[in-house]
């Protein structure tokens, strides 16, 4: 092996010239073995050598596999060679525009595409079946982002036109690759309608930034195969309607696989040492235990079903995961029996034939019948952290998932945890897909010559844990832009093209139940990161841009058609809404023209500045604006007449501020199911100023130009304060009601500034 090695780290290949149709081969001695086993762009140059130009001159990395006749082999280091473009570059050509990920190759041309209000999209009509949704999806998502219908005509391209097709000559571009040519008009080829989807992602970036397109030729395709994200929503609950969103955001940027973990449970240390109190749940409806799915949140297998049916529609593969032996406490929460004693009631006792029964029947439940529940080719079964001193069993219950999973027609996936649990009870690696997460529980290259298929999710560096202490709060964005990709796990770093590492993936965990973590807050968390690892997985460490010039980029895209998470609202200037409600109108003294839209019970009545706006019980003012997110200041006058408990004063989908929360009478605020009070209550009988300032790590309170509060960095004590956990004090403000239906006090507002930033104490008073 030594000498392998050492033959492996000289080899050297000069880069092929232009019109040379394959790759030539290094020679090394004639008593070894040297084979060319991929590439890390084969749509250039194909696993058997063959070369396929690219549009301009590009850089592929060549994975060599050196062996001996012993048998013996060695992975050979990454090799890069230069492969000639087809065409050259002029002075007058148009650079590459930016996209999120870049385009792997493009050509540019000269002048520009501009978009016109009457702009058609074509489609190819011998491909109408294969490209309808295509056409559909691209037009719906187009008239989200600019309030304008496209027509869709089934036909063949004239100037103006977007054109889809799947009359494409480039077939080495694989079914995630798609041409991209502008010039008099917008043409997508692709060889499936999947990377016809996945070139309207990019045309829908372009179009969001400019009205005005440059011309040109790309070609697009995917360094990765797999590019996806973790949702820990056992821990959390998350919506529906979120996870619908999410499936857009990830779309958005070509992130094809969403992982969903649906069942865990929280840390005994914060529930008294008591597995009976600790906190678990099982996410999904079951029909086969009623009493399994959790009461504080779940989805209807209706529910479920029509997410993986949208995720279908956008190009994302919903990845279900049930995870067990370990993690597995609502399992025992539902079946005492089910529990481990000796390694933990989280442990599924492995001794019992009764576990075995319970887990045949609820994978059954989701995987059974012509339409089943996951409806997806793969399904995730967890095996993860289960004690080592029972490895052979815990082996066995990993193989035994496998085959059964996969004796419903599906491909099995799971986590990584072969090397903690060493033994001599096989089990199936063919066709299966690991998880490596952590290198001491499955090291990768050990795994890789078992037969495994990885996707990197090194904890270390993509783990996301929010305000635990462990793990990060916010990924390292900037590392990861400058320095990582998939084939780096843990300290372990493979040759780029490795064909056993799909891809990669990123996680956010919800460990620490009850920390008052949001969605919002969870979403913050993932944003930059979903756009820097779409990068990565999409295009590699091949970028011209620093970090700071893709931030700055990346930020101004929207998240995707439709979808606002993060609550931003467009505004030309830093105040976002003005009402002083002097008018039976209310009318938007802004640059934005929100105005909002009085209710019944609603009028105008004397203040000290001229006139405010009384709202009597169960009156609401509609505005036009759902929600406005960090970083934010919100500034009112408000007077009372009586104070009374449950006094909503505004409201939206995600979250309410009170005037007087119901337990404690004081200035409130809920969301996610927490209710976090401000030590003050508001006077009756008399006029305060109040603002609010939120950002990504706390919320303050400011009266009458004095800052009272500052909801940030509590930490919850738990065992004498041997534990402890911190609490996350957020909020995304609620702006679409003022008021509410609920509400039996009358109040009178005024003088309702919104900004779309913080601003100091003088500011706030203006």
């Amino acid at each position: 092996m030594a000498r392998l090695k050492e033959v492996a780290s000289t080899i050297q290949l000069s880069s092929p010239a232009k019109g040379d149709q394959s790759i030539n081969n290094p020679k090394v001695p004639s008593d070894l073995n040297l084979k060319l086993v991929s590439s890390d762009c084969l749509p250039v140059v194909a696993a058997d050598g063959s070369i396929v130009s690219p549009l301009v001159d590009t850089k592929v990395h060549l994975y060599y596999v050196l062996s001996d006749q012993q048998g013996n082999k060695t992975d050979v280091p990454s090799i890069p060679v230069l492969i000639p473009g087809r065409y050259q570059n002029t002075d007058q050509s148009n650079p590459k525009p930016f996209v999120v990920p870049a385009l792997r190759e493009w050509l540019g041309h000269e002048g520009e595409f501009l978009i016109s209000d009457k702009m058609e999209l074509a489609v190819d009509p011998q491909y109408k079946s294969e490209l309808q949704e295509v056409a559909e999806t691209l037009a719906g998502d187009y008239a989200e982002l600019f309030g304008k219908k496209m027509k869709i005509r089934y036909k063949l391209p004239k100037k103006g036109n977007i054109f889809l097709s799947l009359n494409n000559e480039e077939k080495t571009i694989g079914d995630e690759g798609y041409v991209l040519e502008i010039k008099d008009w917008i043409s997508l080829k692709a060889n499936t309608s999947q990377g016809c989807f996945w070139g309207t992602r990019t045309l829908l970036q372009l179009l969001e930034q400019s009205d005005r397109i440059p011309k040109g030729l790309a070609r697009d395709y995917p360094k990765y195969e797999r590019r996806g994200f973790m949702l820990d929503v056992a821990r959390k609950f998350f919506t529906t309607d979120f996870l619908r969103d999410y499936v857009k955001f990830m779309s958005y940027y070509k992130m094809n696989e969403f992982q969903i973990h649906l069942n865990d449970n929280g840390f005994k240390q914060f529930f008294n040492h008591d597995w009976d109190s600790t906190y678990s749940a099982f996410r999904l409806e079951s029909t086969t235990f009623p009493g399994l799915t959790a009461k504080d949140g779940h989805y209807s297998k209706k529910e479920f079903i029509d997410l993986q049916l949208l995720a279908q529609q956008y190009g994302v593969n919903i990845v279900p995961e049930i995870d067990a032996p370990a993690h597995t406490l609502a399992f025992y929460h539902y079946n005492q029996e089910l529990g481990s004693e000796e390694f933990g009631r989280d442990h599924l006792d492995l001794d019992n034939p009764k576990t075995y029964e319970f887990m045949d029947a609820l994978f059954k439940e989701y995987l059974e019948g012509p339409n089943p529940v996951f409806i997806g080719n793969e399904v995730h079964i967890g095996t993860d952290e289960y004690s080592n001193k029972v490895a052979e069993k815990f082996r066995a219950f990993t193989d035994r998932y496998i085959r059964y999973v996969e004796s419903f027609g599906k491909r099995a996936r799971v986590w990584g945890a072969l090397t903690h649990a060493k033994g001599s009870t096989p089990v199936k690696s063919e066709n299966v897909i690991m998880d490596a997460w952590y290198n001491g529980y499955a090291n990768p290259a050990d795994m890789i010559e078992l037969g495994y298929d990885l996707v990197s999710i090194p904890d270390g560096l993509v783990y996301i844990v929010p305000a635990a202490g462990y793990y990060y709060d916010y990924l390292n964005d900037q590392y990861l832009y400058e320095n990582w990709e998939p084939v780096q796990i843990g300290k372990a770093v493979f040759p780029f093209g490795h064909p056993q590492i799909l891809g990669g993936k990123f996680a956010v965990w919800n460990d620490h139940v009850g920390n008052g973590i949001s969605e919002k807050d969870v979403h913050h968390r993932a944003l930059n990161s979903m756009k820097v690892l779409s990068q990565k997985m999409w295009m590699g460490n091949s970028t011209a841009l620093s970090f700071d010039q893709f931030q700055s980029k990346a930020t101004k895209l929207s998240e995707a058609p439709g979808v606002n998470l993060a609550g931003q609202v467009a505004s030309k200037s830093e105040l976002v809404l003005h009402y002083t409600f002097n008018n039976k109108k209310i009318q938007d003294r802004s640059a934005n023209a929100y105005h909002a839209r009085a209710g019944k019970q609603s009028k105008t009545v004397p203040s000290t500045n001229s006139q405010a706006l009384q709202l009597s019980k169960g009156s609401v003012v509609q505005l036009p604006i759902d929600e406005i997110g960090y970083n934010y200041t919100v500034s009112m006058t408000i007077k009372r007449d009586q104070a009374l408990p449950g006094t909503v004063l505004f409201e939206s989908p995600n979250a309410k501020l009170w005037l007087s929360d119901a337990e404690t009478g004081k200035l409130a605020f809920s969301r996610d199911g927490y209710t976090f009070n401000f030590d003050y209550t508001v006077p009756e009988n008399e006029w305060t100023n109040i603002v609010i300032e939120g950002d990504h790590k706390g919320t303050s309170l400011f009266v009458n130009d004095q800052q009272l509060e500052r909801l940030e960095g509590k930490m919850q004590e738990f065992n004498e304060g041997k534990d402890k956990m911190a609490c996350i004090q957020t909020l995304v403000f609620p702006l679409r009601h003022l008021g509410s239906e609920t509400n039996k006090e009358t109040f009178q507002i005024d003088e309702l500034k919104v900004f779309n930033c913080k601003l100091s104490e003088k500011e706030t008073s203006k």
